[in-house]
């Protein structure tokens, strides 16, 4: 299990992880400050330049799961972890890999004032660099606005919140190591999707509005918008797995089996393995049925529906080329075969 110390900059996150490790037996602490630490030893400068913040890498994030992974297999128990999570689809990513590996992660927000806030970094220490206090203190000022509008976006509900304004850092490990222990602070609702191991064949489908718009999905369990649809399970035809989890993720019931579109071989790409991506035409759905979609869920954090330009601004770039083949494919009535998004003469 995970305990995940949330909480803007300053809140106190790692000097109450240090108290928590004491009350929670077998319990070790985990801070991916190491990782970000690591990185200037394993990119070059140039890459590391192209990002204000660690966490926009997706190395680190990538680190952190494995890491974490790795510590409790070899160690067990409970992985005590601080660190500020503020952009959703970070948590998404993380919270996910874990869950893929089946690791429990219970979600916890320091939450004090945000007066309180301000007086912790005012008196914030930081004296490793030449000014360094003077510039990780207005840093930290910095990030009380993005915190904001977490809280307002996403995070409240998302994690158990601990108001520690007026706590010690060992009161709060207190209150922290009650909740974990009651049960107050639940393990985190998102979908454990177990990693492949090999390649995989994987079924979407496209389903469309009056309008003709494509619908397309938010998932909880990793980064980018997708299409309906997931890994075809072992003997099951393709386009019957791309209902199941059409009705799985929406709950929409095809009642008839969807034409293929395209098909798209992924070539490997380490730490993925690639393997063959399938689209269908799932039809048009009618305003009652687009009425009843059951989004957002575990799986599932938005859905809309969008236009062909609109669908570029929000999936990765190969996905979305996937999706514009289709849509050719489906005006002229042929599939298309494809590799890495590409039409194969």
């Amino acid at each position: 299990m995970i305990v995940w110390i949330n909480g803007a900059f300053g809140a106190g996150k790692t000097t109450t992880a240090r108290e928590l490790i004491e009350l929670i037996p077998n319990s070790t602490l985990f801070d991916p400050e190491v990782i970000g630490g690591a990185l200037p030893y394993l990119l070059p400068p140039k890459r590391l330049a192209e990002v204000g913040d660690f966490q926009d890498l997706p190395i680190w994030r990538r680190l952190v799961i494995d890491t974490a992974a790795a510590m409790l297999a070899e160690l067990g128990g409970t992985l005590v972890v601080p660190m500020t999570l503020l952009r959703q689809e970070y948590r998404d990513e993380i919270f996910g890999g874990l869950a893929a590996r089946r690791i429990a992660v219970r979600h916890v927000l320091l939450a004090p004032a945000e007066t309180i806030l301000r007086e912790r970094i005012a008196q914030r220490e930081v004296t490793d660099v030449p000014d360094g206090e003077l510039r990780t203190r207005q840093w930290s000022y910095d990030q009380i606005e993005p915190y904001r509008s977490a809280l307002a976006a996403w995070l409240t509900a998302d994690a158990h919140p601990v108001d520690n304004s007026r706590l010690t850092p060992r009161q709060t490990a207190v209150r922290i190591a009650e909740a974990v222990a009651a049960g107050t602070v639940p393990v985190c609702d998102i979908v454990q999707t177990p990693e492949p191991t090999a390649e995989t064949v994987a079924a979407g489908v496209l389903l469309f509005d009056e309008q003709d718009r494509v619908l397309l999905v938010d998932p909880t369990y990793k980064p980018g918008w997708e299409f309906p649809g997931g890994v075809v399970e072992p003997g099951e035809a393709p386009a019957r797995a791309g209902m199941r989890e059409v009705a799985e993720e929406t709950g929409i019931r095809l009642t008839d089996v969807p034409r293929l579109l395209v098909v798209d071989w992924e070539p490997p790409a380490p730490p993925g393995y690639g393997g063959l991506r399938l689209l269908f035409d799932g039809g048009r759905l009618v305003a009652a049925q687009a009425g009843r979609l059951l989004l957002p869920g575990p799986e599932l954090r938005d859905w809309r529906f969008v236009t062909e330009e609109e669908a570029a601004e929000l999936l990765p770039p190969v996905r979305y080329e996937r999706l514009r083949w289709a849509l050719r494919a489906r005006e002229r009535g042929a599939a298309l075969y494809l590799e890495a998004g590409v039409p194969t003469p």
